[in-house]
């Protein structure tokens, strides 16, 4: 499974970081999140998935 971040939707409030800090950190500049895996591990692939329903902005693309 792969993720990624629509940029242009990215509000960064850090909520995905806080769910699942192994596959999402914050850019640099503490503005956007990013995704710092390939591929998702499948022991984190459930996180990953809850965390893109939780996401406010809706910016999370989950791509199996």
């Amino acid at each position: 499974m792969k993720v990624i971040i629509n940029e242009e939707e990215c509000t960064g409030c850090e909520e995905c970081v806080e769910a699942v800090d192994a596959v999402f950190a914050m850019t640099e500049d503490g503005e956007l999140a990013k995704v710092k895996v390939d591929v998702v591990p499948p022991n984190l692939e459930d996180d990953v998935k809850e965390a893109a329903d939780d996401c406010p902005a809706e910016a999370i693309i989950v791509e199996d």
